[in-house]
């Protein structure tokens, strides 16, 4: 953890120590300049600021609700390392807008004087994020400490020195109806019966989030309150959703990603906000703002009694203020007394509002993806634990290579599941992906395990569109039957080209050859036949590569298609890596797999956890476009080709060109 802490710190040092307020403008590091338009009193007497920089200001940026970041001054003597700043957190982001919380309860005058209409010095920057760290260092000191206590017992288990346990099942485990298959309901009814922890091993499209969220209501009813957690704020978001439609008195910790009505209803300072003692609190915020206003007005002279009487001012505003504070803590314990649930990220978990709070059961989503410190925040506030993820999907992100190698990349789910088969249950029905598509990933990854619903077993694109079965695109080169389909350019000379600047890769003829693809498939929706399904919607499409070389030179080319142009700017198209895609689907996933040289070299692609969530976000069609020589040296390569050459699927990139 240290060494990742030493990476991650050196990164965003070296990216930031000499360079210049543009650079970082351009490398979304900050905006530059800004202008406050609004400023208020948050809860705990802390200002938040209205930031809104020039509205010609399109650059792209980094900025994120949650982010660390600080306000400075570029006037003359405010510059420098020493530099004095205003530290806060993101709590907003609009297009050329944003919301800081700072930690101060007043704003120092360089501020005020750096904020005018005509030629603002102030700017602010993303700052790095050492509480994160912080956290995670205090929570594995707790569990390498912890001794005779449930903390100690639950990572005995965890980490497989005791046998995890459950109960025997009864006849009325389950209370709530669902439409649950099979192996959805096992995993729910091995949750409930689980004594230490349980695991919901979920396959792409199997309905992990569906099953959890089925889970947490069967416990809700058992238990007074629980904690769900996840890695990332847009998996809390999710859950929290999908809790709240369920009828769950749920309340999300900290700053929602998603700005929805549902989800910002939700919130802690909603709740705060709707207690009948919020009104009250508010007055007295105002009421003391008032009297720091005037016990600080400039007057040129004044004698004893003036003095007193703002001293008295200043005295009344401080009193005011804490008898607020006092309130609004007991408002918050109030809200947080009746709730069933509490969503939070990882590090939330370790919030002021509910670090005195223990709780019977701890839900961890995305498991598979969290670093293993990060979830030992959570889980020293349960007594029973439940992880939901796959392992076979996107690991967690590790920015040393060192700290990777030395095993900060192992996830506590894997290695409970490694060391502790039974507390897993997975999920075995998908109904993404048309069976093709799903079985090179079941046989290789899932055991063979995985069984395609009825209703996307054969859901290819003529299922989808009548116009794909048309006579006048029957031919090999439009191939509606097939929905795996690799394009071998092996003896092609489409060599990959290296990109020093960036240390990326690219294959602009590949590349080519892919869009051409993909067009020849698209053109019989060209035609002005019905659809199938006039109802249905729209088909989506998305096109995956392995290096952001390859990822600009799609988008470039294009533009120079009409047909897939028009569908990118309907955002029925999108470009972009693996990771960008997860948690997520398309009717057509089309990937360029970009690697092509003498020496066999394929780099991000040897990671085939990344390939397996590629290849599964595809429902009706998987378009593969690849130089065989190359990846055939890597095994898992070699078996994807001899299973796309099983169903019917390989084919040359000389065969494509002589059917133009």
């Amino acid at each position: 953890m240290q060494l990742e802490q030493q990476e991650d710190q050196a990164q965003f040092k070296l990216k930031n120590a000499s360079a210049s307020i543009k650079e970082r403008r351009r490398r979304g590091l900050t905006w530059y300049p800004v202008t406050i338009t609004q400023e208020d009193i948050g809860f705990g007497g802390k200002v938040v600021l209205e930031l809104e920089r020039p509205a010609h200001r399109q650059d792209l940026h980094l900025f994120q609700v949650g982010a660390a970041a600080a306000l400075f001054s570029s006037a003359p003597g405010y510059s420098g390392p020493d530099r004095p700043v205003v530290s806060g957190v993101v709590t907003r982001v609009r297009r050329n807008k944003l919301l800081l919380a700072t930690t101060k309860e007043a704003l120092p005058d360089w501020v005020l004087d750096g904020s005018t209409l005509n030629g603002s010095t102030l700017g602010i920057d993303l700052t790095f994020d050492e509480v994160s760290y912080r956290e995670m260092n205090q929570a594995l000191s707790a569990v390498m400490a912890a001794h005779g206590n449930r903390l100690a017992e639950l990572r005995d288990v965890l980490l497989g020195a005791k046998a995890a346990r459950f109960r025997e099942p009864q006849a009325d485990d389950l209370f709530y109806p669902s439409a649950l298959n099979d192996s959805q309901l096992a995993a729910v009814r091995h949750v409930v019966t689980a004594q230490d922890v349980a695991i919901i091993h979920g396959p792409p499209g199997t309905g992990k989030t569906t099953t959890l969220v089925q889970a947490i209501l069967e416990t809700v009813r058992r238990e007074r309150r629980v904690l769900v957690c996840a890695p990332s704020n847009t998996a809390v978001d999710l859950l929290t959703e999908k809790l709240a439609e369920r009828g769950v008195n749920v309340i999300r910790l900290g700053n929602p990603s998603r700005v929805s009505e549902l989800l910002l209803k939700h919130t802690l300072d909603a709740g705060v906000m709707a207690h009948a003692s919020y009104a009250k609190m508010h007055a007295m915020r105002q009421t003391a703002e008032q009297h720091r206003e005037t016990a600080s007005e400039r007057v040129r002279n004044f004698g004893f009694e003036e003095r007193q009487r703002r001293q008295w001012l200043r005295e009344e505003a401080r009193t005011l203020r804490q008898a607020a504070d006092d309130l609004e803590r007991f408002m918050t314990e109030d809200v947080l007394e009746s709730v069933q649930v509490i969503t939070c990220t990882l590090v939330g978990a370790s919030h002021r509002h509910i670090r005195h709070l223990g709780f019977e059961t701890v839900f961890i989503d995305e498991a598979a993806q969290a670093l293993e410190p990060g979830c030992w925040i959570p889980i020293a506030k349960g007594q029973r634990l439940v992880l939901a993820g796959d392992h076979h999907q996107l690991p967690p992100t590790v920015k040393s290579e060192k700290a990777a190698r030395e095993g900060l990349r192992e996830t506590l789910f894997e290695k409970c599941i490694q060391r502790q088969p039974n507390t897993a249950r997975m999920l075995t029905t998908q109904y993404r992906m048309h069976a093709h598509i799903m079985g090179f990933s079941s046989e290789k990854f899932y055991g063979g395990q995985l069984v395609a619903h009825a209703s996307v077993r054969h859901a290819d694109l003529a299922a989808y569109d009548s116009r794909f079965n048309s006579p006048r695109f029957n031919d090999p080169r439009f191939a509606p039957d097939l929905p795996v389909e690799f394009i071998d350019t092996a003896g092609c000379g489409f060599q990959e080209l290296a990109i020093p600047e960036s240390r990326s890769t690219a294959n602009p003829e590949e590349a080519h050859l892919l869009l051409e693809r993909l067009a020849q498939l698209l053109a019989p929706l060209q035609t002005p036949c019905e659809p199938t399904d006039p109802d249905q919607r729209p088909l989506t499409i998305g096109v995956i590569a392995p290096y952001r070389a390859q990822i600009n030179y799609l988008k470039d080319a294009i533009e120079d298609s009409a047909v897939l142009n028009d569908l990118l700017l309907q955002r029925r198209l999108s470009v972009g890596t693996v990771d960008s895609f997860q948690g997520q689907e398309r009717d057509i996933i089309a990937i360029t797999l970009t690697r092509s040289n003498p020496q066999g070299e394929i780099g991000f692609l040897s990671d085939i956890r990344r390939m397996n969530v590629g290849m599964t976000r595809a429902r009706r069609k998987l378009l593969l476009v690849g130089d065989s020589s190359t990846l055939c040296r890597h095994p898992f390569f070699g078996e994807l080709l001899a299973y796309v050459k099983g169903v019917g699927g390989y084919r040359t990139a000389h065969e494509v060109a002589r059917l133009n």
